[in-house]
């Protein structure tokens, strides 16, 4: 039996973060974790990692879809959180950032890592960037980079 897996070590690979803005004290956090293991476990060299704001998460497919044409990253990240209120627009957008960003990945054969918390509060958005929960943002790198080793893998 064969079983292949991807590994978290891409020293040469160019990664796109895309990071919401709104929200913005929990998303830098995100960022925060994600640079970290990118930088630690990934040994991805700083000159290859590009770091794109957006207004907030709705916009992320968007910006997902305009790096994947270019066609040089070998993985996008998508980091941002969306809090529900007392109105139905966290399930829009919510929804169509989740559907989005799938959408890209599959149009345009690249991973993207969701690093996009989808909370019912404030609290647990901290919990979920950085606090007790562990970091998202982190999880959301490692991702990417054993999505990248993964794929190397089966086209070899």
């Amino acid at each position: 039996m064969n079983i292949i897996v991807g590994g978290h070590a891409a020293p040469d690979a160019n990664i796109a973060i895309i990071v919401s803005r709104f929200n913005n004290f929990i998303n830098e956090s995100l960022l925060s974790g994600a640079l970290d293991v990118l930088e630690h476990q990934g040994l991805v060299k700083e000159p290859n990692i590009i770091i794109v704001r957006c207004p907030g998460a709705f916009e992320l497919p968007f910006v997902a879809q305009q790096l994947a044409k270019e066609g040089c990253y070998d993985a996008i990240i998508a980091l941002g959180s969306v809090i529900r209120g007392g109105t139905p627009h966290f399930e829009y957008v919510a929804g169509e950032c989740s559907k989005g960003l799938a959408k890209m990945a599959l149009e345009y054969q690249i991973p993207i890592a969701f690093g996009v918390l989808t909370v019912d509060s404030i609290e647990q958005a901290i919990e979920r960037a950085g606090a007790k929960m562990g970091n998202k943002g982190s999880e959301a790198a490692l991702s990417a980079l054993e999505m990248i080793n993964l794929l190397a893998e089966l086209e070899s």
